[in-house]
């Protein structure tokens, strides 16, 4: 595979240099052909991650307007520390009981504070639950190691983000995470970032309406980029959602589900339940317009 990332000129570019000398470790610590034994052990099936952002969980109240990806995240680059104790396995817990039609966790050690035993941790708190969340895994991903690190570790998708990967390196690692049994979200900030997604094949899309250059979050980026997907892609909006009126705006925007991490996390497991339900629409007057189907 030749070189697949591209200089973005945003924290992008740091975390990766992390990221890398890992993988390079990881690579000699735990060979990629003892990854398909790993997997072997884990409880129950796959899940579908497009049909879980479509149907939810049997958990996820039925009045729910958009479905929710609720995130298991201890820091972010722009915001330091939320919780550096925080319990992957009991906060997915939290969020399956929400009725969360996802979990996304986070992985990235240096700027997020997450592990690869995050994500198994997360696996093994649903046990052999058919009805679970699908589980994504959130992580820098420029190789074929860390997608297979991925399926043994319990996910069900992995972030591809398009700002960071040439387009020919996109839709190889598309095509390899659908090769695992797993399906891709692309995250993406602009017009042309949208553009290679689509010809890369995706099918879930993430627009981030956080600018990775300044660190300022802005609606209004899925609200452009939103009329722009074709008919049957599935919208994701993410970051900067913190209320029912944010996600009012994203469900009037089109997107069929949100990716949130920091909300939900500051909220405590106590106050997940609560937080969920709003970011969801399930007691807020009917959103007006007509999300994608």
């Amino acid at each position: 595979m030749p070189e697949p990332l591209r200089r973005t000129g945003t924290v992008l570019d740091r975390i990766v240099v992390g990221v890398r000398e890992r993988l390079a470790r990881q690579r000699r610590r735990q060979p990629e052909s003892q990854l398909s034994s790993l997997a072997a052990l884990l409880p129950g099936r796959q899940v579908d991650f497009c049909a879980r952002l479509a149907e939810g969980t049997p958990l996820t109240p039925p009045r729910a307007r958009l479905q929710l990806i609720a995130e298991v995240k201890r820091a972010s680059p722009s915001k330091g520390v939320f919780d550096e104790g925080l319990d992957a396995a009991a906060r997915a817990r939290a969020y399956r009981a929400a009725g969360a039609a996802c979990v996304s966790v986070l992985t990235e050690e240096d700027f997020f504070r997450g592990s690869i035993a995050d994500l198994r941790a997360a696996r093994g708190a649903f046990g052999d639950d058919p009805g679970r969340p699908a589980l994504l895994r959130k992580e820098f991903i420029f190789d074929h190691y860390q997608l297979r690190e991925a399926r043994a570790n319990g996910a069900d998708a992995a972030l591809l983000i398009a700002m960071m990967l040439e387009p020919g390196a996109l839709a190889e690692l598309v095509a390899k995470t659908r090769d695992l049994g797993m399906e891709p979200l692309v995250e993406v900030h602009d017009e042309a970032e949208l553009r290679a997604a689509l010809d890369a094949g995706a099918r879930a899309v993430g627009v981030n309406n956080r600018d990775l250059r300044s660190f300022d979050e802005d609606l209004a980026t899925t609200e452009r980029l939103a009329p722009l997907l074709p008919p049957g892609i599935t919208l994701v909006a993410e970051s900067g959602i913190r209320s029912a009126a944010d996600a009012t705006r994203m469900h009037r925007a089109g997107a069929r589900a949100l990716l949130v991490g920091e909300a939900l996390v500051v909220a405590g497991e106590g106050g997940v339940a609560s937080a969920a339900r709003e970011l969801m629409l399930v007691d807020s007057p009917r959103a007006a317009g007509v999300a994608r189907p």
